[in-house]
């Protein structure tokens, strides 16, 4: 039997739910995984450090999929709670078509000003020519990169999880595949990995959108809408803890990066991407599990059904606590053997991205409260507080700490940075949850 948002969730229901979108992005994170590890260990260092400086523009742009996603589906998942289905359906027709037009823009603007971009952020010669050539296969492919980030939100919506999940599987396969034939088999290069990529995004963002024009059993089907100005200005303040996070993610990889080249060149570049790609996939699970919950919540707030938020919002936290502790410990021992996935052809750099992953791992158990607490008041449709949390915690903090640790710690303090970063976001996200308790009435 399908499990529906107005059920009541026990944590056996609760985690049979969310569990397709955690699954979902954690299996998301490695084939996004995927181009790191063929580009680096058959296109070598320079190319792999060339697609992780342009990086943080693609994070930027995607960012837009997921705040309209996620903003948009904690507004759609109130109005069905308010049992207003037909402005619900109206609403997510209207984004959709909202978010592919985005995606056009972007799409243009990328191929235009990609090189000039790469040089900005420092890629030179050889590291260039490859930021620049992976930027702008991406951004071709701009249209469903958004739609993927979008619908993984709306699938959850939708009652439809396992959906996503399948979607998601399968996008994932053909990145695979494909990076294996266009890089090792046909020697493309760093062409062949953005291609790659973006085959299986048209897969994941493709199947959803046609999915949602055909006539389908779940409250949301894609019809005639007008835009609706109100509706997004507050998707997109709803959402826009998602976008900052993205952008200040983006902006704080860039002061990373620029650090890093100051203390160990394009060596520290790569060990940091590599802690990136192995940070979405221990970091999947709270993710995963935040954005698979907030429909749920923000169903039962637009119901006004306090007994089952506060049941949601007691159960997240035990679940989090406890996983997360069991991802310190799994990255503090599977350290050396994930670094070497990517640089066992350096013994220097595999002990800079060992230490590195074991430092960067403690900031996981603050990251989790903070990234569900962020997600939590998206769904309560408190854009402002979910925003201030995420603008705190990936920018304000995160600055500080990269500018100021590595004086007294060199490289070490730049790894340090983050769970400085996180302890300080977390002690702002308790004391959100405390005085907003009342209003909300999760407690």
């Amino acid at each position: 039997m399908d499990i529906q948002l107005s059920d009541h969730f026990t944590y056996k229901k609760l985690i049979r739910f969310t569990l397709p979108t955690i699954i979902m992005m954690i299996f998301s994170s490695i084939y996004g995984v995927v181009d790191g590890l063929f580009v680096s260990n058959y296109l070598g260092s320079d190319s792999f450090a060339g697609m992780n400086i342009i990086m943080p523009i693609l994070m930027i742009v995607s960012a837009i999929g997921f705040m309209i996603g996620t903003g948009g589906s904690a507004l759609v998942s109130k109005m069905l709670g308010e049992n207003k289905k037909d402005e619900a359906n109206k609403c997510f027709s209207m984004l959709t078509y909202l978010l592919i037009i985005t995606g056009i823009i972007f799409s243009i603007l990328g191929v235009i000003f990609m090189r000039p971009l790469a040089s900005l952020l420092g890629a030179k010669g050889s590291v260039l020519n490859d930021s620049t050539v992976y930027g702008i296969v991406i951004t071709i492919g701009m249209v469903p990169y958004l739609l993927e980030n979008y619908f993984q939100s709306f699938l959850v919506v939708a009652e439809k999880p396992g959906m996503g999940l399948a979607i998601s599987v399968s996008a994932g396969l053909t990145n695979i595949i494909f990076d294996y034939l266009f890089i090792v088999v046909f020697k493309m290069g760093v062409f062949g990995a953005a291609l790659a990529s973006s085959m299986s995004q048209v897969i994941g963002g493709i199947i959803s959108l046609i999915y949602f024009i055909r006539k389908n059993d779940t409250p949301l089907r894609l019809r005639k809408a007008k835009f609706n100005k109100k509706e997004i200005f507050k998707t997109c303040t709803n959402g826009s803890s998602e976008m900052v996070s993205a952008i200040s993610s983006s902006i704080i990889t860039i002061l990373f990066n620029m650090q890093l080249m100051k203390f160990a060149g394009y060596d520290g570049v790569t060990a940091y991407g590599i802690i990136m790609y192995v940070g979405f996939i221990f970091s999947g699970i709270y993710l995963g599990y935040s954005f698979g919950s907030a429909p749920i919540i923000a169903y039962n707030y637009g119901a006004k059904n306090y007994d089952e938020l506060k049941n949601l919002f007691k159960k997240s936290l035990r679940f989090l606590i406890s996983t997360t502790l069991v991802m310190i410990i799994l990255a503090e021992l599977l350290a050396r053997p994930l670094a070497s996935i990517f640089v066992s052809y350096s013994e220097a750099l595999l002990k800079m991205t060992t230490t590195a992953i074991r430092i960067f791992s403690v900031s996981y158990l603050f990251s989790a409260i903070n990234i569900y607490t962020s997600s939590f008041f998206t769904a309560l449709n408190d854009g402002f507080v979910s925003a201030t949390i995420s603008f705190l915690r990936t920018f304000i903090f995160q600055i500080a700490t990269i500018l100021i640790l590595p004086i007294f710690f060199k490289i070490n303090g730049i790894w340090l940075s983050m769970i400085i970063a996180e302890l300080l976001s977390l002690i702002v996200s308790i004391i959100f949850l405390i005085v907003k308790r009342k209003k909300y009435k999760y407690v």
